[in-house]
């Protein structure tokens, strides 16, 4: 099975830039996006469906329109969807969707960005406590869990082009990564594609200032995170660079 991440900065910018027709030319079963800034309605889905997507999980933003969101579309129907973590001061921000797909439960998430201010940075810091609570007792009903989606922290230094320049910044500040590395532990499960690639340098985004995806100084910032005494199962972890829909890039999966 093939399952993509991938942050689309808005469904309807990425497909007019040809989001769909490239979804169509990948092997992908499942493609997981954030950030949609949209509700089903606004969205035209024919160029997905004809390139085989033909079940659409939405949860999107309440809270304020053309924000957040996110998306789990695949080739075929979930078992189960449900919307958000059962709270609703995150909820209504259309952060997280869950799919199960036989024994496989995905959850697709979008984390907040604490660059608007102290406040959204401490709403993102409750965040966090909360969805990992939220996770452990998931696991516990549903131990072959795959969580997906744009965290908005970058873990360690050789995740970003310039550590010792953001340490004071919203996405590397010690507590978001004291954060993530208390996720890998307490949840059991690996950060996939660093467990296929210890010292690989990759990323996620880009600014689009400077830039920035030309010279590649970017973030890693979008993970998949797999039960680590399933990690056996995971065949490939590719981040999908030439995919020019945003200012993310694509990250696949492969599982046995």
């Amino acid at each position: 099975m093939n399952i993509v991440t991938y942050n689309v900065n808005g469904i309807r910018a990425a497909l007019r830039k040809g989001l769909a027709e490239w979804a169509g030319e990948q092997d992908i079963d499942i493609l997981c996006l954030q950030e949609t800034k949209a509700s089903p309605e606004q969205v035209e889905m024919e160029d997905l469906e004809r390139a085989g997507f033909t079940h659409a999980a939405w949860h999107s933003a309440t809270s304020k329109k053309g924000y957040s969101g996110v998306l789990t579309l695949s080739k075929q129907a979930p078992d189960a969807v449900i919307e958000g973590c059962a709270l609703d001061v995150y909820d209504c921000e259309g952060r997280v969707i869950r799919t199960d797909h036989g024994d496989l439960t995905i959850l697709n998430c979008y984390f907040p960005n604490g660059g608007q201010g102290d406040h959204r940075q401490e709403y993102k810091y409750r965040f966090l406590d909360d969805f990992l609570d939220f996770t452990k007792e998931l696991q516990k009903e549903r131990p072959n869990l795959l969580v997906v989606g744009d965290y908005n922290i970058a873990h360690t230094e050789i995740d970003l082009h310039a550590p010792k320049r953001n340490e004071t910044n919203t996405g590397f500040l010690p507590e978001e990564r004291a954060w993530m590395t208390k996720w890998f532990t307490e949840t059991d499960t690996v950060d996939a594609f660093r467990h296929l690639h210890p010292e690989k340098v990759e990323y996620s985004w880009w600014s689009y200032r400077a830039n920035a995806r030309g010279n590649n100084k970017g973030w890693r910032i979008d993970y998949h995170s797999y039960p680590r005494e399933l990690a056996d199962r995971i065949r490939r972890v590719e981040h999908l660079s030439d995919a020019m829909h945003s200012d993310h890039c694509p990250i696949l999966i492969e599982l046995a």
